[in-house]
């Protein structure tokens, strides 16, 4: 069970009270005390909810007038199965609410937990967790409900006390536990993925390391500050040789973009991180380079400290992977013409921008 459907049982709970506080004194003193001082807490819960909180609690209200209704029904008939119902007839709402919430589109839960917590922000995936753990609930106090009414007409008065309240508690701590310990492997199961996954130094603005973090984190929207190498290679002529993005890269996919670009390994150099890279993307091995700058760039998803290199060794470049989808020579003409025009990835442009001031 997650934080909110737990924070949203705490606001159910007080509704709970006059009926424990029944049972309690129904079995010392009889109906009628137990009646009274049901009434009692149930207007002192109300009073108290509006002083602390400034709102009406309903919940407690209709268990309350509940509870009022059928204990006074079984006083005047004097007939106990009236009130032995009202459990019953309580989570058969409870049931209602947990169904319509996990099997349609109109989360009732979820719509109560934003009532109740105002700034909370609830991702796919934790509606998912939740619509997954309603469903739980749903068949677990749907069968309660089931035994609830059963031992209502056939059970003793003690077995009814023990499985209308103390027994819904129990297997309230049951779905409690179960989610806690699917939420605990998943978590688990990611903690794996991470640590297999490929680790890119994070840093500060002057290039110092300051730890690692996994790939996915730098793209997440972290904006976790962490290295990359552009190498920009000219011909003879001034030609800017340009990659093409392949259409399944997360970031800026189809676009024309510098020809070599990489992120730097978690404990490898500037030097080592070029030549791989280089190799990589354009099948460059032979070639010298000049660092030019570094700068900080953020796009909407990452944040990268760039440091940009040029080389004028064009002529062992020959594409021999999937990073990369077409890749050819551009005059600066041709550039200029398409700036501006979604042919090349802003990052690019910013760097043309660098490279030639225009």
């Amino acid at each position: 069970m997650n934080q909110q459907q737990l924070k949203l049982f705490k606001q159910l709970l007080p509704g709970f009270i006059p009926l424990f506080a029944f049972i309690l004194i129904d079995e010392i003193w009889g109906t009628q005390a137990g009646l009274i001082a049901a009434l009692v807490i149930g207007v002192g819960e109300l009073a108290w909810v509006w002083v602390k909180e400034k709102r009406f609690e309903r919940f407690v209200l209709f268990d309350t007038l509940l509870l009022l209704a059928l204990g006074g029904v079984s006083l005047i008939l004097h007939n106990e199965i009236f009130f032995k119902l009202k459990p019953g007839l309580v989570q058969l709402i409870l049931c209602a609410v947990l169904a319509f919430s996990a099997y349609s589109k109109v989360n009732i839960v979820a719509l109560m937990s934003q009532r109740y917590m105002r700034n909370m922000q609830v991702d796919d995936s934790q509606m998912q967790q939740m619509r997954a753990s309603l469903k739980l609930m749903f068949w677990i106090f749907l069968a309660h409900t089931a035994l609830v009414f059963y031992a209502t007409f056939y059970l003793s008065d003690a077995a009814w006390a023990f499985i209308s309240g103390g027994l819904f508690y129990i297997l309230f701590g049951v779905v409690f536990l179960i989610t806690f310990m699917k939420q605990k492997r998943q978590q688990k199961k990611q903690v794996q993925q991470l640590s297999e996954e490929e680790q890119l130094p994070a840093v500060d603005e002057s290039g110092k390391v300051l730890g690692r973090v996994p790939r996915s984190v730098c793209h997440n929207g972290s904006k976790v500050l962490h290295p990359v190498v552009h190498l920009h290679v000219f011909n003879k002529t001034g030609g800017i040789y340009l990659q093409k993005r392949p259409m399944n890269k997360l970031i800026q996919p189809g676009k024309w973009d510098t020809a070599v670009g990489g992120h730097i390994a978690f404990g490898e150099d500037l030097e080592t991180s070029l030549k791989r890279e280089a190799w990589e993307e354009i099948g460059l091995k032979q070639f010298s380079a000049k660092l030019l700058k570094s700068y900080v760039w953020e796009s909407e998803v990452e944040r990268e400290l760039v440091y940009v290199f040029t080389t004028n060794d064009f002529q062992g470049i020959h594409l021999h992977s999937d990073e990369v989808e077409e890749g050819r020579f551009w005059t600066r003409k041709q550039i200029a013409q398409n700036l501006g025009k979604g042919v090349f990835t802003p990052n690019f442009e910013h760097e043309y921008q660098l490279l030639f001031g225009a």
